[in-house]
């Protein structure tokens, strides 16, 4: 069954499958729109530092093949498929897209999703309607990103400005237009490559509807595909050519000789690139596989020089904090650039090692922070107090794990710091993690969190105590330092006042191997008291280098 996401959830893959070889389809349709849907290879900086991972219609596979668009197939408008462990190590994120070609919004669009399929099986998906925009003219639907294991997320964030702003966004450019073409619809059959079918699908993309798909014998590839009958001697799909690691269009005059025939892959029969049917070459994308075009002259380029010492004149006036004349480089905007805003797309995003962003629009559930932890936000933000309840109260003040929190609400971006503590967001999937109510900056509401009683004798009480946190959602964890996480075995041992979290499945236990002083009493920081964990492989403890 496959597992339903909302905006701003992530998880696991290997949590939703075993498999690395996965099936994207995209499914986003409006009355009078058209859409382009594409995928994004980012760096670690969640840059496209390499054009040739910028996968869409017109340059449908990566180098290596790691990704390959794949066409309208199984009721889904357009379709990807992703091989994680055949993506190079430079790649930390694949964003899936959608934009729109001419007029139009995003409000506008009919429900609409993104969804995994694994071995033929659906094994995730996130909906979407045109309620959840409003002037958007772009959109981020859906990211698999690295973080020590590859995860997908549900994005759902738009940009006004489309296709533009979303590159420059990820840090491409847009080139300079000669002549716009249109893709040429596909003919023929389905590629083999493809998840079972639907109950009552939609058409595909930009086809007319047609009847109910016959059954279709076992192709090579995840699954049998979908559709009806191929038609006699169906052209083939621009989207199984081989890649071609060579340019476009050569210099000169000409045209580029089809390769010799190379093995498609999922049994397709081998084509050159660029056929699509006969007489009919792949259109080319507005300035991608074409020879590097020179840019445009300077503002002020060939016009009279200026007195000595301020270079040529420019057009336009100078950008806000740079003189005239400066060299490039220069500047406060220059000086300041290294600190700008971290690109975010996620609903938590660490701006630094002391600062981090949470986006209140993404999810929709509301966040509780320590009081006066907020440095800055935008948008329309509303802080109230959060309390906990006379019973509360007591329990805190009893157990030394009481929160001052306030509850943070609305639409827009909060930033959170305290005291120049590291911060650490740790992203739960339906696990538990204890933590030091003292060591705690945030965490979204929808956790849930209850004070823990660690047994021990021969301290005042008999007892020590801390939170756990579970459920899914994100926790800010503030250290005095960078931690050191350790695994837990048989003889592990903690100084209690040092320990900032760990996994909630060790057993803890107090240990007191000193004979009882004045200094062991809760306040001091004297070595009389510490903390044993025993718990099975995996289980862990995290130490801070600092004692509270």
């Amino acid at each position: 069954m496959a597992r339903e996401f909302q905006r701003g959830h992530k998880a696991k893959i290997s949590d939703l499958t075993a498999g690395t070889d996965l099936y994207v389809g995209v499914q986003i349709t409006g009355p009078g729109l058209t859409f382009d849907i594409s995928c994004f290879g980012l760096d670690a900086e969640e840059r496209l530092s390499d054009d040739r991972y910028f996968v869409f219609f017109n340059q449908p596979k990566s180098p290596e093949e790691s990704i390959q668009l794949l066409g309208a197939q199984a009721g889904d408008a357009e379709s990807f498929r992703v091989t994680l462990d055949r993506i190079p190590p430079q790649i930390h994120k694949l964003a899936f897209t959608a934009t729109l070609d001419g007029a139009g919004q995003m409000s506008q669009i009919a429900p609409g999703y993104i969804r995994i399929v694994a071995g033929g099986e659906e094994v995730a998906r996130y909906s979407f309607n045109g309620s959840e925009f409003s002037t958007e003219r772009a959109v981020m639907l859906g990211d698999f990103y690295l973080k020590d294991v590859w995860r997908f997320a549900a994005v759902g964030q738009g940009f006004d400005g489309g296709l533009e702003a979303l590159l420059k966004n990820f840090g491409g450019e847009v080139m300079e237009e000669e002549a716009p073409a249109a893709p040429q619809p596909q003919t023929g059959a389905a590629p083999g490559f493809a998840p079972p079918p639907q109950t009552s699908a939609p058409p595909a993309f930009g086809a007319p509807s047609a009847p109910a798909p016959a059954p279709q014998p076992v192709a090579q590839g995840f699954a049998p595909p979908p559709g009806a009958t191929p038609p006699p001697a169906p052209a083939p799909s621009v989207h199984a050519a081989p890649t071609i690691i060579a340019p476009m269009v050569p210099p000169g005059h000409g045209t580029v000789p089809p390769p010799g025939p190379v093995p498609a892959p999922y049994g397709q029969p081998p084509q050159p690139y660029g056929q699509q049917a006969p007489g009919q070459t792949a259109p080319l994308p507005p300035g991608y596989g074409q020879p590097p075009q020179a840019p445009p002259p300077p503002p002020g380029y060939g016009q009279p020089p200026a007195p000595p010492g301020y270079g040529q004149v420019p057009a336009q006036p100078a950008a806000y904090g740079v003189p005239q004349g400066a060299p490039q480089g220069a500047g406060v905007s220059a000086a300041l650039q290294k600190f700008k805003e971290t690109p975010t797309g996620q609903r938590w995003t660490q701006q630094n090692k002391k600062l981090v962003r949470v986006d209140l629009g993404i999810g929709g559930q509301p966040v509780l922070a320590r009081q006066g932890s907020m440095v800055l936000y935008q948008g329309k933000v509303d802080f109230g107090y959060k309390g906990a309840g006379f019973t509360g109260r007591i329990t805190g003040h009893a157990t030394g794990q009481e929160m001052q929190l306030m509850r943070c609400t609305g639409h827009g971006q909060v930033f959170l710091a305290e005291n120049s503590t590291n911060l650490h967001p740790v992203e739960l999937q339906g696990d538990a993690i204890c933590v030091s109510a003292e060591n705690v900056l945030a965490f979204d509401e929808s956790l849930q969190y209850e004070v823990r009683r660690i047994e021990g004798h021969g301290i005042p009480g008999g007892a020590l105590f801390t939170m756990q946190f579970q459920g899914t959602g994100t926790i800010v964890v503030k250290t005095h330092g960078e931690p050191v996480v350790l695994p837990v075995t048989p003889t592990t041992f903690a100084d209690c006042n040092a320990v900032v979290a760990w996994s909630a499945a060790a057993q803890v236990i107090v240990s007191s191997q000193v004979r009882m002083r004045r200094n062991a009493y809760p306040g001091d920081t004297g070595e009389s008291v510490n903390l044993q964990f025993r718990a099975a492989p995996g289980n862990f403890v995290v130490v801070q280098p600092y004692e509270v």
